[in-house]
């Protein structure tokens, strides 16, 4: 008998804001074809990462945990991955073929955690030096004879430095993902249902723009970058001549570029998943496809003088996702959904339309109900952090207010994110908004009740005490 069971396209991209879709009303970006996805889907629009570097973020991904368990509660490369239950594993086993093709930023690098088959282009993981494994530049050595790497022109992975891509445009990693992606539709197993994870480096930096993509922006005028009075209050000084900084006041010259940059890279992804898209249209497939898309966090852009991630801003910590499923499954489309989900949520979701059961290790909700627009009791709240020294942080919000804390200065913000999601207004001492923050505070605190590294004792936080990036129960024997 037919698998009648949907095939999955999970497209996955690295650093896309939550706002930086044309559908979703922004003034300058363009994304026709995934607009056209999202209009015909369902839109999360309080979709959250836990973890707001691209690790942690991962593997809730990956795991369906929540990062108390999966431990990624900050950045640290070269750590072991070893979880005894993964999405791409579940659906495996459930009969689905798995692929993936693009980043994972797993250790090692050829974990395969759980699929079939890996093509991988991780990009920029300096941890490996000269060890990195990477098939995208493997690709480009043959394509080049040698003679050519993806970063000659000199841009970082984490800079604002932005100029066009300097090799012809079939070379750029973002067209070789997609390229292996219309690969898999040509070889793939026609008997099995098919689980295909799109994973996108960009718009991650380095910002390198195919030329016309770039000239789509460059001569563009923009809105300004936001900046509230609370941005003095920040951890540390700004310092415009790092290429690679976490708060800095640019040149406008240089702001431009990066900006008009960006802007392309969302632009260039969605023209290559418009190509993905007749691909599928070719093989009979669009009527049988399930298309999920998210980002592992977003960018801060400049807003508040802030650029990159790891922060509790809804420019780092919000991310775009949307759930577009064939006709034949009855989920009603063009329609968004406010409800607090983070990406801990994918897993089981994906394990609910493949039929699959859901491994007890997974902490997060399937969106099925909310999908179907049945009412449901949901969860009260989303928790986020990052560790960094003085940017230390941690967020809790419910959809409606966001609460920060900076766990070594004890700095408190509140945030009435339904009318003011750029974050200008700061309410913790706005007496009117006092039960939002309690109730807030109190939900952190706990949350972290219990953590090792002493942050709450079940009442109060306690501010000072030493961040980490991983939890010891994921540690090495020698490090606990």
């Amino acid at each position: 008998m037919a698998d009648e069971r949907p095939n999955i396209v999970f497209i996955n991209c690295d650093q896309w804001r939550y706002d930086c879709m044309s559908i979703l009303g922004h003034p300058v970006v363009e994304t026709p074809n995934l607009d056209g996805l999202a209009h015909r889907g369902v839109q999360f629009t309080n979709a959250f990462t836990s973890v707001t570097t691209c690790i942690g973020a991962r593997a809730g991904i990956h795991t369906g945990m929540s990062q108390r368990n999966h431990g990624r509660v900050g950045y640290r490369d070269g750590l072991a991955w070893d979880y005894p239950h993964t999405l791409a594993g579940e659906l495996t086993q459930a009969g689905y073929q798995t692929q993936a093709v693009g980043k994972m930023h797993v250790h090692p690098q050829r974990w395969d955690a759980g699929f079939e088959n890996v093509v991988l282009h991780d990009g920029f993981l300096h941890h490996y030096g000269k060890d990195r494994t990477d098939d995208y530049e493997d690709w480009l050595g043959e394509q080049t004879r040698g003679e050519v790497t993806y970063f000659d022109h000199g841009l970082e992975s984490n800079s604002w430095v932005a100029r066009p891509w300097h090799l012809p445009e079939w070379m750029h990693p973002t067209n070789w993902v997609v390229t292996r992606c219309c690969d898999f539709l040509k070889t793939r197993d026609t008997t099995r249902p098919f689980f295909l994870f799109m994973s996108f480096v960009r718009p991650h930096p380095p910002l390198d723009p195919p030329q016309a993509c770039w000239d789509q922006y460059i001569g563009q005028e923009f809105p300004d970058p936001v900046r509230a009075d609370w941005a003095d209050r920040l951890p540390g000084a700004g310092d415009r001549w790092l290429p690679k900084t976490r708060r800095a006041r640019l040149d406008p010259r240089a702001e431009h570029r990066a900006r008009a940059a960006y802007y392309a890279q969302l632009t260039h992804i969605d023209h290559q998943v418009g190509r993905f898209y007749e691909y599928l249209s070719d093989y009979k497939l669009l009527d049988d496809t399930l298309f999920v898309f998210c980002s592992d966090h977003g960018e801060m852009l400049g807003d508040h003088d802030l650029w990159n991630k790891a922060l509790g801003y809804s420019g780092s910590a919000q991310v775009p996702l949307f759930v577009k499923a064939p006709a034949r499954m009855g989920l009603e489309g063009n329609r968004q959904v406010a409800e607090p989900i983070e990406l801990r949520d994918i897993m089981p979701t994906l394990l609910d339309v493949a039929g699959a059961p859901v491994p007890e290790t997974v902490d997060g909700l399937s969106l099925m109900p909310l999908l179907r627009g049945e009412r449901t009791d949901w969860r009260p709240y989303v928790h986020g952090e990052h560790p960094g020294g003085a940017w230390s942080n941690h967020y809790v919000t419910d959809g409606h207010y966001k609460f920060i804390w900076y766990s070594q200065s004890g700095m408190e913000q509140l945030f009435d994110i339904a009318a003011d999601r750029q974050e200008l207004h700061d309410l913790a001492d706005d007496p009117t908004h006092a039960e939002a923050l309690t109730r807030l505070r109190g939900a952190l605190a706990a949350e972290l009740v219990g953590r090792e590294e002493g942050y709450s004792d079940g009442e109060d936080l306690i501010v000072g005490c030493a961040p980490r990036p991983c939890l010891s129960h994921i540690l090495p024997e020698a490090e606990r």
